[in-house]
């Protein structure tokens, strides 16, 4: 083979390499995600509850070796838990797990609020407006999955505006735990009236540019929010 013929052959890999588009199992391994995490705020699947491979790819038409890789992923971002001779289960969060987790992500939320209020430009508060815009078009919407993932995105919004590319790399796992203790919150006392008032508080808090306003606001959003949740399960465990 002469080099010219050689160097055709290497051109026509590289463009076909080039040309290749991703396999449809990745999209399947999404549409897996998106159902588990459905289920779990519906309260489909409750904390606790076990999963199995030949279950799930029977029930969404789907592989085993997609189902595997979906349910890797749900366990490291803490959704779903591995405990010996259990397996996979949804996570329980209890009162302590739950107080633990609004203290870290209020030490967080505050790290994109001061970012928020220090870029004099504002387009960081012009892009929280945004996501708030669109929490608003959602948030008393009769679907709860709709409800839980215009909540979500909210607070991601929030992140993303502070242009912090550490907290969008430790979101999939916030998302995760929040995604667990608003499912069980949802269970106990969903009020979209309630959620609406406690989000404006915050976007108020926000405009004002008072840094000791919004930690107040974020404060009595995530952590208060979160001891009230957890004296009312303490209430009923006792009852």
């Amino acid at each position: 083979m002469d080099l010219k013929t050689a160097g055709a052959r290497a051109e026509a890999r590289e463009e076909g390499r080039r040309n290749l588009t991703p396999v449809a199992s990745q999209s399947r391994r999404d549409g897996v995600l998106r159902e588990i995490r459905r289920a779990v705020v519906r309260g489909d699947l409750q904390p606790g509850d076990k999963l199995t491979e030949v279950t799930l790819a029977a029930t969404l038409g789907v592989s085993r070796p997609t189902i595997r890789e979906a349910l890797n992923q749900l366990s490291q971002e803490g959704l779903l838990v591995q405990e010996p001779y259990r397996g996979l289960h949804v996570a329980r969060l209890g009162p302590e797990q739950i107080l633990d987790i609004a203290k870290a992500r209020h030490a967080l939320d505050m790290l994109a609020v001061d970012a928020v209020l220090e870029d004099t430009g504002g387009h960081r508060m012009a892009a929280v407006m945004g996501a708030w815009e669109e929490f608003e078009r959602w948030e008393y919407d009769p679907d709860p999955l709709t409800r839980h993932e215009a909540h979500v995105a909210f607070h991601r919004g929030i992140w993303a505006a502070s242009e912090n590319s550490m907290l969008l790399r430790f979101w999939p796992v916030t998302e995760a735990h929040l995604t667990i203790a608003l499912a069980q919150d949802q269970a106990i006392r969903s009020d979209p009236a309630r959620a609406s008032v406690v989000h404006r508080h915050l976007i108020d808090a926000l405009l004002s540019g008072d840094r000791s306003q919004a930690e107040a606001a974020f404060r009595e959003h995530t952590i208060d929010s979160a001891c009230e949740l957890v004296t009312i399960m303490e209430q009923e465990s006792g009852a």
